[in-house]
């Protein structure tokens, strides 16, 4: 069984939370592994709606950070990975200077498609919105270690042990 290698975790959370669009959403994946991840961002008036409530569109892109994330660990290193769809139900609405965490979990690794699910909660436990979503393993595809090579980062240690 592959054993995931703590310092290619490390390596690969820095460098995903320097991404311009995790940054615009200030959304941090706080861990990863195998079959999960955690995803956090504090409410900030760039997030909200014009009735003053967090947009649907923020919270669809916690819950495909989180999927994503969750099944990641798991495809080969060469491999890429992307998301096919989303499925999000909205259940109520987070206001500025909450903070919300978001759990990914992997409900099925396949060879090319892999599920995983998402909860967006606030600090009180408050299920705000849960969704699904299906990503697609591409052997080929440029894989997140040969983006990082490709921008000039030290190369990443190897992703299993």
């Amino acid at each position: 069984m592959k054993r995931l290698n703590p310092e290619y975790v490390q390596a690969v959370l820095e460098f995903v939370n320097q991404g311009p669009y995790f940054r615009l959403l200030s959304m941090t994946v706080q861990k990863m592994g195998m079959g999960f991840a955690r995803v956090e961002m504090a409410v900030e008036n760039k997030h909200l709606n014009p009735s003053g409530g967090v947009h649907g569109g923020v919270y669809s892109s916690l819950i495909d950070t989180a999927t994503y994330w969750a099944v990641f660990c798991e495809v080969d290193e060469d491999a890429g990975l992307i998301s096919l769809d989303l499925q999000v139900d909205n259940l109520a609405s987070a206001r500025e200077g909450q903070c919300l965490t978001v759990e990914g979990k992997r409900i099925k690794t396949g060879k090319s498609i892999c599920l995983a699910e998402a909860v967006v909660v606030d600090s009180q436990g408050r299920h705000l919105a849960h969704g699904t979503s299906k990503q697609m393993v591409i052997p080929g595809m440029p894989s997140i270690s040969q983006r990082v090579s490709s921008l000039g980062y030290s190369p990443l240690p190897p992703k299993y042990i």
